[in-house]
């Protein structure tokens, strides 16, 4: 998985990119895969835990850990183990497992088409059991509806995850409101991820903010995303 955003300019020839692995032990090809490349997965990191791990800890171990610990809880929710006989430690086949997918088209199905004709919105935020969890706003409306059925796919794995039996009380717009206003006050660092990006993160106790900032842009942001921890 990537660790942070990138931008990549048309004929910008090989680019360094910071990234974790997300199968511990991986080291050979499995069927017929190429030996001399890497495969790639259409997804994106599957919980707010997995991108702390990689974006905050900035750690291989947390990230394998978290790994583990998505695939138990997944297990747990959908009555049946998902890890793969081919690779126990695969997040993306414990992603793949016939038992999530089903679980996941609910919702799926359900919110895929909400963006359909809405050529205002840039982004979105989204509860699980009651509770704020995550947020992304991008700078354009074209490229959060590109993405947003990558990101719908990420969420509903998560909330299968993270399901909780009991009920609870839908969040409202006002405590997202106050979650987006909260997590844009916190402490800014930054790095520099290349030279044309700028990654500013601020945290305090409950949140932690990620904006992507393009230094050819006069430090425009790019790409904010916001997780409640």
């Amino acid at each position: 998985m990537l660790a942070v955003d990138l931008i990549v300019p048309p004929k910008s020839g090989k680019m360094p990119i910071a990234a974790f692995c997300v199968e511990h032990g991986r080291w050979s090809r499995r069927g017929n895969e190429q030996a001399s490349v890497f495969t790639s997965s259409a997804d994106v990191a599957a919980s707010k835990d997995l991108k702390l791990a990689a974006k905050r800890a900035n750690s291989q171990g947390a990230v394998w850990e978290t790994v583990t610990v998505t695939q138990d809880k997944l297990s747990e929710n959908v009555g049946t183990r998902v890890n793969s006989t081919v690779s126990e430690s695969s997040l993306q086949l414990a992603v793949e497992n016939r038992k999530v997918q089903d679980s996941a088209e609910g919702y799926i199905k359900a919110l895929a088409n909400i963006v359909n004709g809405q050529n205002d919105v840039i982004g979105y935020a989204f509860a699980i059991n009651g509770k704020v969890n995550s947020a992304d706003v991008y700078a354009s409306s074209a490229l959060f509806i590109k993405l947003w059925p990558k990101l719908l796919k990420a969420n509903a794995i998560e909330a299968i995850a993270e399901q909780q039996g009991s009920k609870f009380e839908p969040t409202t717009v006002d405590i997202v409101k106050e979650f987006l206003s909260e997590a844009e006050s916190g402490n800014a660092t930054e790095k520099e991820v290349t030279a044309r990006v700028r990654l500013v993160t601020r945290e305090d106790a409950k949140n932690i903010f990620f904006e992507t900032r393009d230094h050819a842009q006069k430090e425009a942001w790019i790409h904010r995303n916001y997780i409640r921890k």
